[in-house]
């Protein structure tokens, strides 16, 4: 297991893996997202954020920079960061105007206490080797009755653990490790992907606790997927029916209590 690793091996594991990845994820996000994030996931999170104007916000993994671009565009006074420096390098040089940082998500040490109004971390938490401190992290730099929204792939359904029937169309999920058991996967190539993914996966009560342990207050949860006034924004219809019916991700809003 992963966690079993020195905590800065287990960084510098995750920064060498995001930095190989970093120039095919800009083909795959670019400044829009990928079509499950566009079809399925942004409008949760859009809800759950709600009116950013004049916010600071913090993007927690904000990769090469699309989200914070959003958020930018939104009025928000944004900062991203990335622990792959690569990454962040794509996202200077993309939007000038946005403060992109490297540093770890688990302990945001360039922030004091109480700094952001909102942390946003979109599809991260599985990447993360050390997911309690990151949710600490995220928690201390909020302020009291501040906001984090994080979005990550779905633990229960592993997309890319999914087989599909070729004559039925039903859809299998399987799964070669311990369900209940957290642990480090390595993912191959797809697509245009060049590079293995390595992620981390951890039970979905893993998260609940993580969250419930670092002081949040559980707001809102939901579990994306293409909405009715939302189909015509599918290219075909593979895309309508996988968003339709796939549980890709999994959305929580917390909330930092307010002081006494």
């Amino acid at each position: 297991m992963d966690e079993e690793k020195p905590r800065e091996q287990s960084l510098d594991d995750t920064r060498q893996v995001w930095d190989r990845l970093a120039a095919d994820w800009e083909i795959q996000v670019g400044d829009d997202g990928d079509s499950n994030r566009r079809l399925n996931s942004d409008p949760v999170l859009w809800q759950m954020a709600g009116d950013v104007k004049g916010l600071i916000v913090l993007d927690a993994g904000c990769g090469t920079g699309y989200l914070a671009k959003r958020l930018h565009e939104k009025g928000a006074k944004v900062v991203g960061v990335d622990v792959s420096p690569k990454m962040v390098e794509i996202a200077i040089k993309k939007h000038r105007n946005i403060d992109f940082r490297v540093g770890a998500c688990s302990d945001l040490k360039d922030f004091g206490t109480g700094f952001f109004d909102l942390v946003v971390s979109n599809y991260v938490l599985m990447d993360v080797p050390d997911m309690d401190e990151t949710v600490q992290a995220f928690h201390r730099v909020l302020k009291p009755g501040g906001v984090a929204v994080l979005i990550f792939s779905h633990p229960c359904f592993p997309q890319g653990k999914a087989d599909e029937d070729g004559e039925t169309g039903d859809l299998l999920y399987r799964w070669d490790h311990n369900y209940f058991e957290e642990s480090r996967q390595v993912g191959p190539p797809w697509a245009h992907f060049k590079s293995e993914f390595v992620w981390h996966h951890r039970p979905l009560a893993a998260y609940w606790k993580s969250f419930q342990s670092a002081g949040f207050e559980i707001a809102d949860l939901q579990e994306p997927r293409l909405t009715p006034e939302r189909y015509h924004l599918a290219l075909n219809e593979r895309q309508l029916d996988n968003g339709t019916s796939r549980p890709y991700s999994i959305a929580f809003k917390l909330r930092k209590p307010s002081a006494a």
